[in-house]
């Protein structure tokens, strides 16, 4: 009896010490520090509001992500999705699939709204980007020979801004009062019948080598590999398209106060992207806030 009470009693034990055991291990395995992804970082990443922006890509997508970081320590994911239109932003941001967009000066804007129905609305000026005319066939103003073919962007502000700097700089003169509204129909005086080539504005600097002159807005011309140290003249600095044609964050009428909107303005008007936009554009792009 006493051998067999015995035997129970290991038995009893080596059950017990097995289920420990396996105790054990499951805690181990079930311990989320082993999980990858589970770390603090992930979790705390998995928490931030995602803020889609749609931008050009030069300068304006190349500014947005100096601010990624800042954005990130505020609790938001800035997501940058690029375009090479003038359209495409804007309706993206009327549907929703954007939260906001960064490409455009108001002028374009309102005449977007008005054309399009949308309802889009501005909400920061960022930059201002130097209109500036630069040699195709002519490699100077004054080398301009009459019937000379000029292209120009077609949309309505960008056009009008080029007609201003060629009345600028005396080969043309508008219809008074003309101002920001001006076409080609708006020209009172071309003594050299100069041709007013209408293109859309991402088509310009590609269409140099068939025009003797081009007039490009500053993004175009940083894409196609231009500086404004090159142009044959630029917009003045205290010219009426220079107090007009910042370039503006803008969202969907109603959202101007949403919290990450909010935070991405802090971020875009601060002395960080000041510097970056003075150290890396050489005076074609200029910020706009103080």
């Amino acid at each position: 009896m006493k051998k067999f009470l015995s035997l129970v009693l290991t038995f009893v034990c080596v059950l017990s010490l097995a289920a420990c055991g396996t105790k054990g291990n499951n805690e181990a395995t079930d311990s989320p520090v082993n999980e990858p992804g589970n770390n603090a970082a992930t979790t705390a990443q998995a928490q931030l509001t995602k803020i889609v922006v749609g931008a050009s890509v030069t300068p304006h997508a190349e500014i947005l992500a100096v601010v990624k970081d800042d954005l990130a320590a505020a609790g938001y994911e800035l997501e940058i999705v690029e375009f090479s239109d003038y359209v495409i932003p804007n309706t993206s941001l009327e549907d929703g699939s954007l939260d906001a967009n960064y490409f455009q000066h108001e002028p374009y804007l309102l005449d977007f709204n008005k054309e399009n129905g949308t309802h889009l609305a501005a909400v920061e000026p960022i930059h201002y980007e130097p209109f500036g005319i630069y040699a195709g066939k002519s490699a100077s103003l004054t080398d301009l020979p009459d019937k000379a073919k000029i292209a120009v962007p077609n949309d309505t502000t960008n056009e009008a801004r080029a007609l201003l700097l060629l009345e600028q700089e005396g080969l043309i003169k508008l219809k008074e009062n003309a101002g920001i509204q001006a076409t080609k129909n708006d020209i009172a005086e071309n003594p050299h019948n100069f041709e007013i080539v209408e293109l859309q504005a991402e088509q310009v600097a590609r269409a140099l080598p068939d025009v003797h002159i081009g007039i490009i807005n500053g993004n175009n011309a940083l894409a196609a590999g231009l500086n404004i140290s090159d142009a044959l003249a630029q917009e003045a600095a205290d010219s009426l398209a220079a107090q007009t044609y910042a370039n503006v964050l803008v969202v969907k009428e109603g959202n101007e106060s949403n919290p990450g909107i909010l935070a991405l303005i802090e971020a875009l008007t601060s002395e960080k992207v000041k510097k970056y936009i003075n150290e890396t554009y050489n005076g074609a792009v200029v910020a706009s806030f103080e």
